[in-house]
């Protein structure tokens, strides 16, 4: 506990945050879980992009990421294209100031340093860079935990990430390429660690018994039109996966097998409409998802999961239950592989079907060996979780941080 004659430290989250996404807001759930148990003295607040769901969620003040409230809407009107420039502009002494009121700021995990979805320079790599040049001018520790990193093609957006990363105060990576992406980058990461993404911190709810007849199957799926390379064939790559999805699910519900949808953004909920609309059966349903802990309840009472979104990923993995990957990005077949299911990823730009089903049989084949896997693997990821707490409160939180001392101005 603080004493009456000390100061509290001041700790910021940041990020794309009450967005929507349910795998941004479990990163952060992690992190606040970790503050709470090792730092409940700590005053936490956060500047992110949904403000009102972070409050209401996570009950701690927030602050909108972006001075203009447009920012996610396409401009092309003079006046917006105008607003959007001054918003740029604004931003850069919001975020200073933001900053500048806190000892420590922490990016919970995410993707923070990769483009392998549509990205644009001047969007969220602007906004990180903001946050990681004013840390280091202003002498906050700004931490990225646990984010993933993936190499980017596209000049402007390389080097805004590449600065954001040399000018963090601490670097984890959620997995080995990432780190190596990083070093390619030209950043030194000599000193990173690598520890498993931060979902798998948080609480598990208990698996159902595996029954002797066929059960649910659950479907995570996504808007998914590739990445910032696919801009051009977007829509190709959208319909095939869609359609591809669309033939597996008809599979299943003509053999009998209840399907169960599921999302892990709010973009995701038009995916689910189309394949209702296609399969017309009561043996497909659709969850509402609001968090990670929703996700992993559908997923621990079904047979196997097949599902696109990282997320979705790792809340099957975490509940131990078989899931088939549609990887979009090497960052699913590295956590398949590291999980003990590299054998059953497919790709979600090229979705077969028949193939498909062929490596669905195979999962359900083997489910009780893989099951055992999976429980071996999810105590070393929570093993190597602890570590990683433990390295950032000596990294991030120093004896001097909870002594009397002049603060800041505010």
């Amino acid at each position: 506990m603080t004493s009456a004659d000390e100061t509290p430290v001041r700790v910021g989250v940041f990020g794309l945050l009450g967005s929507g996404n349910l795998g941004n807001d479990g990163s952060l759930e992690a992190v606040l879980g970790y503050l709470r148990a090792e730092h409940p003295d700590a005053v936490v607040d956060a500047l992110c992009g949904g403000p009102e769901a972070v409050t209401t969620r996570f009950g701690i003040p927030a602050t909108r990421l972006h001075w203009n409230r447009a920012e996610y809407r396409t401009a092309s009107r003079a006046g917006a294209i105008v607003s959007k420039g001054l918003g740029k502009l604004v931003d850069v002494f919001r975020t200073a100031a933001w900053v500048r009121r806190h000892d420590v700021v922490i990016v919970p995990g995410m993707g923070v340093l990769e483009a392998t979805l549509p990205l644009r320079p001047w969007g969220f790599p602007y906004s990180l860079f903001l946050l990681c040049v004013s840390g280091r001018l202003l002498g906050t520790r700004v931490a990225l935990v646990s984010v993933g990193a993936a190499e980017i093609r596209n000049r402007p957006t390389r080097a805004l990430v590449r600065w954001s990363a040399r000018l963090a105060a601490y670097r984890s990576y959620r997995d080995a390429q990432s780190r190596d992406a990083m070093r390619a980058m030209g950043v030194d990461t000599a000193r990173d660690e690598v520890y498993p993404d931060l979902a798998f911190s948080l609480p598990t709810p208990q698996a159902s018994a595996p029954s002797d007849s066929p059960g649910t199957v659950c479907v995570g799926v996504m808007d998914f039109h590739g990445g910032n390379d696919d801009r051009a064939r977007a829509e190709e790559i959208y319909r095939r996966y869609l359609d591809g999805t669309i033939r597996f699910v008809r599979t299943l519900v003509e053999e009998g097998r209840p399907v169960r949808l599921l999302t892990g953004d709010q973009c995701d909920v038009s995916v689910v409409a189309a394949i209702l609309d296609a399969v017309d059966s009561p043996l497909v349903t659709a969850a509402e998802p609001a968090s990670l802990a929703d996700l992993m309840k559908e997923m621990a009472a079904a047979d196997t999961v097949v599902a696109v979104r990282y997320h979705n990923l790792i809340c099957a993995l975490k509940t131990g239950t078989p899931v088939l990957a549609l990887c979009y990005a090497a960052k699913s077949d590295a956590l398949m592989t590291e999980m003990g299911l590299g054998a059953y990823c497919h790709p979600a730009r090229e979705v077969d079907a028949d193939r498909l089903l062929e490596q669905f049989r195979a999962l359900e084949k083997q489910s009780p060996e893989l099951r055992q896997t999976l429980i071996e693997r999810n105590r070393a990821a929570a093993r190597r979780l602890d570590h990683q707490f433990n390295s950032l409160t000596t990294a991030l939180f120093p004896p001097a941080d909870h002594a009397p001392t002049s603060r800041k101005a505010p």
